[in-house]
């Protein structure tokens, strides 16, 4: 949650969200923004399109192929009104409500796939790592073409999550299209999907490697152990750090605040504007960098969306970290979550975010400071030479060290960075920062 020291009154009496599409990775709020803050006077009701909506609400009861009872009707008219705001608002049934607050908490049942919507198909936006999706290779950019057979197409997002979400263990299939080819399915089980939103480890000594695969409410608090832990493996001062936000699909606008916070001293993290005055809210640094000021690089890619573009861009302006690898998602909206009586709530896009220089990633997202597109990795058999040492008779060294013959340097354990090649490069950048700072 917010520290204190940041909120206005908007976060005191509602909670500000950032997620993905369909995430539902948004944190509910303690309750119903006061009324009276609107920006404008109530319009009067707009009469005769009240009397054609009860018109239509008669014709489909009486003349529809099967019985509708009047709750069907107001909730799917609900539903319509929201959905045509723009892709992230939402009317939330008690299911999807209670599977939002799960989600934030790192606890929700499914197969660990955030999604979106792309010309009438679903899109994979981004796999959640160590779920049955990431195993099963799903990729982000995949799209859900079926679902057990069925067509995706035409059907709502929430259609569609409600299909993929069940009974735990139960098989699903699904048909995926990857990059225009030909369909192909993947049967994959239900799982509870516990989310660990950071992981972190040691690439070299002196080179820490940290990854959040999203953001919940926890989130911070993890980032600082993590540092905590780089420091103490390594037993002295780090050289640099890897921020890894690729295929971040967002989360909690509070986790990200206060992931910043973490690297930079201080200045504006992040700033809300919107219709109303209360969903004017900024966010600065309260001066604890724990990473202690060391040279760093974040990683990005299309499937790093709101929250992470959030830490992205005020790291970026900052001018704290290299950005690299490949433009971000684009979601740049901060949406609202108002519970409703009956367990009810709505999800509604109250604002934008900005970064600390003003830009607007809404629809145009963060572009890295350095392109770096996703490679595949060819290791080549190193030929061994004949060496000095190797000489019989040779000298010794001058300063007494020992000699290196060919076949002393050992074969080195595997470690991420050999496979791939965007977090290769962020390794190969950061030494070289380091070395011209002169850590």
């Amino acid at each position: 949650m917010l520290h204190l020291s940041r909120l206005t009154s908007l976060a005191l009496t509602i909670a500000l969200v950032i997620g993905a599409p369909l995430a539902f990775a948004a944190q509910p709020a303690p309750a119903v923004a006061p009324a009276g803050t609107a920006a404008t006077t109530k319009a009067p009701l707009p009469l005769e399109e009240l009397r054609t909506f009860a018109e239509v609400m008669d014709r489909i009861k009486a003349a529809y192929v099967e019985p509708v009872d009047d709750k069907t009707l107001l909730e799917n008219a609900i539903k319509g009104m929201l959905s045509n705001l723009d892709p992230h608002s939402a009317y939330l049934g008690p299911e999807d409500f209670a599977e939002l607050q799960e989600s934030t908490s790192g606890e929700f049942g499914g197969l660990g796939i955030e999604v979106g919507a792309e010309d009438g198909f679903i899109k994979v936006v981004s796999p959640i790592d160590d779920t049955p999706a990431s195993k099963a290779g799903i990729q982000a950019g995949d799209f859900i073409v079926k679902i057990n057979g069925q067509p995706t197409r035409g059907q709502s997002m929430t259609e569609a999550v409600d299909k993929m979400r069940g009974k735990i263990g139960e098989k699903i299939t699904l048909t995926l299209v990857r990059d225009g080819g030909t369909p192909f399915d993947v049967t994959l089980a239900r799982a509870i999907i516990q989310v660990k939103s950071v992981k972190s480890q040691l690439l070299e000594s002196g080179y820490g490697y940290i990854r959040i695969t999203q953001f919940q409410v926890k989130t911070g608090e993890e980032v600082s152990k993590a540092l905590a832990k780089l420091r103490k493996d390594n037993g002295k001062k780090l050289k640099g750090i890897i921020l890894d936000l690729r295929n971040n699909p967002g989360g909690v606008l509070q986790s990200a605040v206060e992931v910043v916070d973490h690297f930079i001293t201080k200045g504006l993290i992040v700033y809300t504007k919107g219709r109303i005055a209360n969903s004017e809210l900024r966010f600065n640094a309260t001066g604890k960098d724990e990473s202690e000021a060391v040279p760093m690089v974040a990683l990005i890619n299309g499937g790093s969306a709101s929250a992470s573009e959030i830490v992205a861009g005020a790291l970026q302006d900052q001018k704290r970290a290299v950005i690299m690898g490949t433009p971000s998602f684009g979601k740049g909206s901060v949406q609202t979550v108002l519970p409703l009586n009956n367990d009810r709530a709505l999800k509604i896009t109250t604002a934008l975010y900005y970064t600390p220089n003003g830009r607007s990633i809404q629809a145009q997202g963060i572009v890295p400071d350095i392109e770096v597109r996703k490679a595949k990795i060819t290791s080549e058999q190193d030929s061994e030479y004949f060496k000095e040492a190797d000489l019989q008779g040779h000298l010794g060294n001058g300063n007494g060290g020992a000699d290196k013959p060919s076949g002393s340097g050992g074969k080195a354990k595997p470690m991420p960075q050999d496979d791939d090649y965007q977090l290769a490069q962020a390794l190969s950048l950061l030494k070289g920062l380091s070395i011209t700072s002169g850590r």
